[in-house]
């Protein structure tokens, strides 16, 4: 959702039975305003709610001119007050990766894990229990990201590819029609392309490199939630499963 259209992003949003009050409308109005005054950014997109046990995360996200150039992520318990959130690492998805359950909402709060370590001494090799922390901000971090990658989508047309390399939103751009809605080919993962770096030039001659430069849904294909293997992709439909997610208009729940 573009801070410039909030309020009628959540009033559609909220056909789905969430929503927010009108004091959280209001600060939140207000202070997407400051962040993007006060940080430079271009644009200001609200991200989404993760609900926690204690408090929820408001989430928010800062773009510069080139609109593919890495997202800054700050979140807020209140609405008004943003923290800037690091930019997720490796490190950081395969720690939060153990932790299960709901977010508490304490960005202090720290989970503890137990994993077995070897360790030697002399000629003998024996395992130790070690227990490790890992602090919930760390893993909002990298849920966050994951989320981003697999299901942040843009439709085609909503931004275009300078021959100077910089990524811009297109002004002309009014909507897909009906028809080219339907298409999975119509959108595209909000990212840097992946797959498309793969294509031979003889799959990319029909694209259109103003408009074709990111990765198309139409070529996902679905995971299996028990076992993680690929499975057989039916026509024109996509489902693809991050982690134990409940998704309610701009409410995500992380189980």
């Amino acid at each position: 959702m573009d801070a410039d259209s909030l309020l009628l992003s959540l009033e559609l949003a909220s056909g789905s039975g969430q929503g927010l009050s009108p004091d959280r409308r209001a600060s939140l109005l207000t202070s997407l305003m400051l962040v993007k005054r006060d940080y430079r950014y271009d644009r200001v997109l609200f991200w989404g709610r993760i609900l926690g046990l204690v408090a929820d995360y408001y989430i928010a996200q800062g773009l510069s001119e080139d609109q593919l150039a890495q997202r800054k992520t700050l979140y807020s318990l209140n609405c008004t007050e943003w923290s800037l959130l690091p930019p997720a690492t490796e490190e950081m998805v395969a720690q939060s990766s153990v932790v299960k359950g709901r977010f508490m909402g304490d960005p202090s709060y720290e989970y503890e894990h137990t994993e077995l370590q070897k360790v030697n001494e002399g000629d003998k090799v024996f395992e130790e229990e070690i227990v490790v922390q890992i602090k919930e901000e760390t893993r909002l971090v990298s849920v966050i990201d994951q989320i981003d990658k697999a299901v942040a989508i843009i439709p085609r047309g909503a931004l275009f590819k300078t021959p100077f390399g910089p990524t811009h939103v297109n002004r002309t751009f009014e909507g897909l029609s009906l028809s080219e809605a339907k298409k999975l080919s119509s959108y595209f993962h909000f990212r840097e392309p992946v797959e498309l770096k793969n294509k031979t030039l003889l799959e990319k001659a029909d694209l259109d490199p103003s408009l074709d430069f990111m990765d198309s849904l139409e070529h996902d294909i679905p995971k299996d939630e028990e076992t993680g293997a690929q499975r057989v992709k039916p026509k024109d439909t996509v489902s693809v499963k991050v982690l134990e997610l409940h998704s309610s208009g701009m409410n995500w729940i992380v189980k």
